[in-house]
């Protein structure tokens, strides 16, 4: 099944995602090589693609987990959070209808 994990990012977290980026993105890229990643992002702080020095406010990742508390493990484990970039974090199933 697919969940949806939404995290909120603390105030002024750019410099701590920078450093934490390239793991994050690593368990990103080995859940799209596995085909469970159906999408990922983070949320700009702005309306804009680059928001620059502004930063980013969340992120969100859904994926195929076997089940939500494997989805929960997965998401405590994220670079991101050991590194503090998140506030909170989210994991909900979730029902692709499309496309």
């Amino acid at each position: 099944m697919f969940y949806a994990i939404m995290s909120e990012d603390v105030p002024n977290s750019l410099e701590k995602r920078k450093g934490a980026r390239a793991d994050h993105l690593a368990r990103l890229n080995a859940l799209k090589d596995q085909g469970r990643l159906l999408l990922a992002g983070p949320h700009p702080a702005t309306d804009a693609q680059d928001p620059g020095a502004a930063g980013f406010t969340g992120s969100l990742v859904v994926a195929e987990f076997a089940s939500l508390d494997e989805a929960q493990r997965w998401a405590d484990d994220d670079p991101y959070v050991a590194a503090g970039v998140y506030a909170q974090v989210q994991v909900k199933p979730f029902k692709r209808v499309l496309p």
